[in-house]
């Protein structure tokens, strides 16, 4: 076998999964069409949910300087992102571009096979595995592995080879997007609405300039490519009345807001991740960012069950976790599209979600919701506020020194984390020893408070997500490893 997994994209979902595999000791090709990284940008920053992902895999350092920022929206309605009282910023400078460039890093140097110019034709499902058939410039070859994932955007050629299936609404109407050089734009970071359509500037490193227009009732045309940036530069004028036109294009892109999820991210031992899963309006970067959060939670996933230690329905719970957080996307871009989009008879609804998100319930709800930080996964239904939800960032003191639940998870394991020195709990624990680490450790007073208030212990998943609780889970430590870890002592 020459893989035990093929990732079909070398955008940041399928570098993303590639990373997370090879951390687990899974050999992983990916295949991506294109002979050299594009540049393009579409995403320009990571939500604060990404940004402690990141920083949970040591990734931040990678990114170079970057600038934060406070203040969030949505649907162009401006929110005060610190309501969230989250230990990250939103990231606010960080081309596509830099993030693929970071993660391709990271995985090349934990050993991932990264072939470029190399295209998926077809797959065959063989029972225990899959071939799948490439084209490359030598000619076509055969790789056998034991999963095929797809992470190559909403055209996914895997998607389609599969028989997904991919319902939702075609686009009613597209904006138009330019990178620049050469010219000076004040920054309108969550948008303005004026007369006849909605402009956008964002500012970016290397003195570019990011623009986004669109005009109210102007139906998507049909492109073969993208726009000419004549056709962005008159749009502009049209809507602001200065003339841009003398500015050197970098990029120019053109995208709609069509609406779709696929029914399923699995079907036997093809799976699917990112855009390939779901496209929508790219509000807020949250597609990007919904994509390596895919990849996230699906890496460990397929690991444990490629090393044996875990039975394959594991990989069932990647559907049931991640498919709800789609749908969810697409539910909120699409209301982000009414508001963005919509003309003067939108106006009302902008004034009223205006007034509404002044309550601060109502902000961190919203602000949750566009970071990434409104997920809860369903672990075993009990009572504490922190079962299925990412652990907050938490100080904490071992015999080793200082040191942070976020740290604790860099080695991309399992972290049952004893805050009450517990002899009897980590005793339980042992058998799993080989997955999950064993910290016995103290918190540090002022971060022990608020969700946190007298927990005693958390099990954490490899993805940050609190597994099991004491107090407030219904299920006993040993229940909650066996479910995410597999069953006690040896591999199968």
């Amino acid at each position: 076998m020459d893989a035990s997994v093929v990732v079909v994209g070398a955008g940041p979902a399928g570098l993303m999964l590639a990373g997370e595999l090879r951390l687990a000791g899974i050999g992983v090709t990916v295949l991506e069409r294109h002979p050299e990284r594009t540049g393009e940008s579409r995403g320009i920053g990571l939500t604060i949910g990404t940004m402690e992902v990141f920083d949970q895999r040591g990734l931040l350092r990678r990114l170079g300087a970057y600038d934060t920022a406070t203040m969030g929206h949505f649907g162009g309605v401006p929110i005060d992102m610190t309501v969230l009282g989250a230990a990250h910023e939103a990231a606010k400078t960080v081309p596509q571009s830099v993030t693929e460039e970071a993660l391709e890093a990271w995985a090349g140097e934990l050993g991932a096979d990264i072939r470029r110019g190399h295209e998926f034709v077809a797959y065959e499902d063989t029972g225990d595995g899959v071939t799948v058939t490439v084209r490359h410039p030598g000619g076509q070859e055969r790789i056998e592995a034991r999963y095929l994932v797809g992470c190559d955007g909403g055209r996914s050629a895997v998607r389609k080879a599969a028989g997904f299936d991919f319902p939702g609404t075609a686009a009613t109407t597209e904006m138009l997007l330019a990178d620049l050089r050469g010219v000076e734009l004040e920054p309108r970071m969550t948008g303005e609405h004026l007369t006849g359509g909605f402009v956008m500037v964002a500012r970016l490193a290397g003195g570019i300039h990011r623009v986004i227009v669109g005009e109210h009732g102007v139906e998507p045309r049909r492109r073969t490519g993208p726009p000419e940036f004549a056709e962005v530069a008159d749009v502009w004028k049209r809507l602001t009345g200065d003339d841009i036109s003398h500015a050197e294009p970098v990029w120019v892109s053109a995208f709609g807001n069509a609406a779709r999820q696929a029914g399923e991210y699995r079907r036997g031992r093809v799976l699917l991740a990112g855009d390939s899963a779901h496209v929508h309006l790219p509000a807020g970067g949250q597609g990007m960012n919904t994509s390596l959060q895919d990849s996230y939670n699906l890496g460990w996933k397929l690991a444990a069950v490629l090393r044996g230690d875990a039975p394959e329905e594991l990989l069932d719970t990647y559907h049931s976790e991640r498919h709800p957080v789609g749908r969810s996307l697409l539910a909120n871009t699409r209301a982000q599209s009414l508001l963005v989009l919509g003309g003067e008879e939108a106006q009302p609804l902008r004034d009223v979600l205006t007034e509404l998100i002044r309550y601060p319930d109502v902000a961190r709800h919203l602000a949750a919701k566009v970071s990434g930080l409104d997920i809860r996964y369903d672990v075993d239904g009990g009572p504490g506020p922190l079962l299925g939800r990412r652990m907050p960032h938490l100080p904490v003191t071992t015999d080793s020194g200082s040191t942070s639940s976020t740290a604790l998870l860099r080695a991309g394991r399992g972290v049952l984390l004893d805050l009450d020195d517990n002899a009897v709990l980590r005793r339980r624990a042992q058998p799993w020893r080989a997955r999950v680490d064993i910290v016995t450790a103290t918190a540090h007073t002022a971060s022990a408070q608020g969700p946190l208030a007298g927990t005693a212990a958390v099990l954490l998943r490899p993805d940050g997500y609190v597994a099991w609780a004491a107090p407030g889970s219904h299920q006993n430590l040993t229940t909650a490893l066996t479910r995410w870890f597999g069953p006690a002592g040896q591999r199968r």
